[in-house]
């Protein structure tokens, strides 16, 4: 007999599967990060058709299999539809989700890192919040929630308001991550250290920060 199961989760990645199906990820709350397949989702007239595009947050009703599941129905809360009218802001979205797919595991607590996603994508898509500098934060806190932040940087002579947005970042909860602006100067300096730390401690490119830092340019 088929055991089903709901998880609360967002689609990280979609892989097309054959004619008509697709392979999603998705970063749930309940199982940390699992792979699924939508039977049909490339139909346009399927019902996984939604569920089965990144982005989408909600529950997924899914029955296991020996070694992934499959996508049964899908309750979807939110779209993010902002972010897929604007190709600047979609880009950010992608390479954070790009990110949360490196960092997180399956069967893990990956309740922290759902939420931080959630909220950054909330965040792109206010116009008072520079872009930027939500791409920092998210930089930042996502090293603080995997346990490898290294804390403010000695070596250098940073601004005390940079100095104070770190320790803000490190120490807040991610619901009030967002509810602070910066100067020129610190946003330059918030650079420079998420930069520095994504060399460090991360062992890969990101395609879609490729995309964003030719945007910059």
């Amino acid at each position: 007999m088929q055991e089903f199961v709901k998880l609360t989760g967002m689609v990280l990645k979609t892989v097309p599967i054959g004619e008509y199906d697709r392979r999603v990820v998705i970063l749930t709350k309940e199982r940390g990060k699992v792979s699924a397949f939508a039977k049909g989702a490339r139909k346009p007239n399927s019902r996984l058709v939604a569920a089965a595009a990144p982005f989408a947050f909600g529950e997924f009703k899914m029955y296991e299999g020996r070694s992934s599941y499959n996508i049964m129905e899908a309750d979807i809360s939110n779209y993010f539809e902002r972010l897929r009218e604007d190709f600047e802001a979609a880009c950010y979205g992608m390479y954070f989700l790009e990110v949360m797919d490196y960092y997180t595991r399956e069967n893990n607590d990956e309740k922290d890192m759902l939420k931080l996603l959630y909220q950054s994508l909330r965040a792109l898509q206010l116009p008072v919040l520079n872009r930027n500098l939500v791409r920092y934060i998210f930089e930042i806190k996502a090293l603080v929630l995997n346990g490898e932040y290294p804390g403010i940087p000695e070596t250098s002579d940073f601004k005390e308001s940079t100095v104070y947005a770190l320790s803000y970042i490190e120490r807040s909860s991610v619901e009030k991550l967002y509810t602070f602006t910066v100067t020129a100067e610190v946003l330059r300096e918030l650079k420079n250290i998420a930069d520095a730390y994504r060399k460090e401690y991360i062992d890969r490119e990101f395609k879609s920060l490729a995309i964003l830092d030719d945007l910059m340019i």
